[in-house]
């Protein structure tokens, strides 16, 4: 199943549009004068300082991962800028795996919606570590249609921050008890982006994916790194 040409530019055009307004919206993060209203709502904190330090890490690398994965989802930058491709998916991946997923893992424990908010970006944050590693083994083995459905699940998750906001605004909208529909935003685009790349992206046939296994590793001139072409 694929969806229209037309969809796709748009959704990723949506999510670059979210992405930069939630990184807008984080500057007030980094005043050291004041407090923003998501901070104060969390203290006190047991420690306040590594709190505001994974906050800080996990905001600036969302910043640049979220529009980091929209550029690697372009075909042209694949087709026309292989090395770049290649680069910034490597670039991609440490930000992913070494700041942004540890501190959300950290950050997750303090979540609002209790033990249900806690697991809902836990499991976010270990699709998306496991995506990541799995998509970058793929890409080395020369499987580049597994390495694209991984690597397309790091996408979605890395989305749920922009469709969660969205859909706080509607059951906002729609006077929904606060606790219940943060839970609902975040759980919904989690299972659900899961649930789109499963219906939506190709998986590798079983003879090509041992072909793909079998074959050695391809140089670094070849190698296309991580990144996917939609």
């Amino acid at each position: 199943m694929r969806l229209p040409k037309v969809i796709r530019p748009l959704w990723l055009l949506a999510l670059a549009a979210g992405s930069a307004l939630i990184s807008y919206g984080s500057v007030t993060y980094f005043d050291a004068e004041e407090l923003p209203p998501f901070v104060i709502e969390k203290l006190p904190l047991p420690m306040e300082e590594v709190w505001m330090t994974a906050l800080k890490s996990h905001v600036v690398a969302a910043a640049f991962a979220l529009p980091a994965c929209l550029l690697l989802a372009l075909a042209f930058v694949l087709k026309r800028f292989p090395r770049i491709h290649r680069w910034l998916g490597r670039v991609t991946g440490g930000v992913v795996l070494f700041v942004l997923v540890p501190s959300g893992f950290y950050l997750s424990l303090f979540a609002k919606g209790g033990l249900a908010g806690t697991l809902g970006f836990m499991l976010s944050g270990a699709i998306v570590a496991f995506a990541m590693v799995r998509g970058v083994l793929t890409a080395r083995a020369g499987d580049y249609v597994a390495h694209r459905r991984f690597v397309m699940h790091v996408l979605g998750q890395m989305a749920v921050a922009v469709v969660s906001r969205a859909m706080m605004l509607g059951l906002d909208a729609a006077a929904f008890d606060p606790e219940r529909a943060y839970l609902i935003a975040l759980w919904v685009p989690v299972l659900g982006s899961v649930a789109l790349v499963e219906l939506l992206v190709p998986r590798p046939s079983r003879r090509k994916h041992h072909e793909a296994v079998s074959r050695p590793v391809v140089s670094d001139a070849r190698e296309p790194g991580l990144g996917v072409a939609v």
